[in-house]
């Protein structure tokens, strides 16, 4: 038998982060404990962490927080508290997923089958929306990086296709960037980014031009990826397990852009993608250290399934710290590249404690 603890906790961020959605200020969302109830768990702890984001398409804080009470402190193992949750709450089931996986200090995957490979993988870095990208990027370049992300879809779009020829002439050659409109634009507006796009190579793809709420959305976003050369990729269309099955059985073959934070218990998902040959990225979902610890597992595991050359891997979503204004929910900050040992030495409990 297991304790299960949780503790809820709001973080401001130390910016104000804008997107498509509007400003948002502060995170929120629950710290998971799983601990041995007696002495044949050997004392054993995992962590994990349920960080809803209702707008993505998530359950709500409230629906995670009854999701957890539900729990009553305790379950037999992974599968009975999973069975006691519902498959909306995929935050909350991602965080136990996550809690068990590192009972014992260590994550399934690589280390099952014996000494990790992958010693590094690359990490995009997330730049300010709107004029603020053209004095961030300089700084990005000068601590080494190479792929990039940046919010587009918040101001005017003619503006911010000035912008992105601006942005772009920053840029050396070789690097790469990703525009992610969180949905906010309509077909024909998506349709002149893309166009836009396909005249500029340093383009890597375009995220989730079109909302998953918008009538058509799918047929659209499926007609899109065929009528244009650059690559699109699903991000709010992925906010559950179901939108994963769903676009697995329509053939999707453009770009997955997943949040292992959101994905419910993963490994059965995982494997359907692999054998899909599913062109895959793992991103942040703005959650703490403890959340972004057994996402960054998950992606080094996948690198390690993979096999592919480094050159070849795409660059992780999660260059976004130090993202809290508290230094104990940041996860360390890896620059162009995550470590394996960067996640590895994160500290859990350093932050559980702050929370108590």
């Amino acid at each position: 038998m297991w304790k299960i603890d949780y503790r809820p906790y709001r973080l401001a961020f130390r910016a104000v982060v804008r997107t498509a959605h509007g400003p948002w200020v502060a995170r929120e969302g629950f710290l998971i404990k799983v601990s041995a109830l007696d002495e044949a768990g050997g004392g054993e702890v995992g962590w994990g962490e349920a960080a809803p984001i209702p707008w993505f398409g998530t359950e709500t804080l409230t629906e995670a927080g009854v999701a957890l009470a539900g729990l009553k402190g305790e379950a037999q193992n992974l599968a009975d508290a999973l069975a006691r949750v519902p498959t909306e709450c995929g935050s909350v089931r991602a965080g136990l997923a996550a809690a068990w996986a590192g009972l014992g200090g260590g994550e399934a995957g690589a280390a099952e089958r014996g000494a990790a490979t992958v010693k590094f993988l690359p990490v995009a870095g997330l730049l300010p929306a709107g004029r603020e990208v053209l004095a961030a990027v300089a700084g990005r370049l000068e601590l080494g990086y190479r792929n990039f992300k940046w919010k587009v879809g918040v101001g005017d779009a003619a503006d911010e296709l000035r912008i992105l020829d601006d942005l772009l002439g920053e840029l050396p050659f070789g690097a790469k960037l990703r525009l992610d409109a969180n949905g906010a634009w309509d077909r024909r507006l998506a349709e002149r980014w893309l166009a836009a796009a396909a005249e500029r190579p340093a383009i890597e793809y375009i995220e989730q031009p079109i909302s998953p709420e918008a009538r058509g959305a799918e047929d659209t976003l499926r007609g899109l990826a065929e009528d244009y050369p650059v690559p699109i990729a699903l991000d709010e269309s992925l906010a559950g397990a179901r939108d994963v099955e769903r676009w697995l059985a329509a053939d999707w073959r453009g770009v997955w852009v997943l949040k292992p934070a959101l994905l419910g218990e993963p490994a059965t998902l995982l494997a359907r993608l692999a054998r899909a040959g599913a062109d895959v990225v793992f991103g942040s979902s703005l959650e703490t250290a403890v959340g972004a610890r057994a996402g960054l597992a998950l992606a080094f595991d996948w690198a390690e399934r993979q096999g592919k050359p480094p050159a070849e891997r795409r660059a992780l979503g999660y260059g976004v710290w130090p993202l809290f204004a508290e230094a104990r929910a940041n996860a360390p900050v890896s620059g162009p590249f995550v470590r394996r040992e960067d996640w590895e030495r994160i500290d859990a409990e350093a932050l559980w404690n702050v929370l108590s």
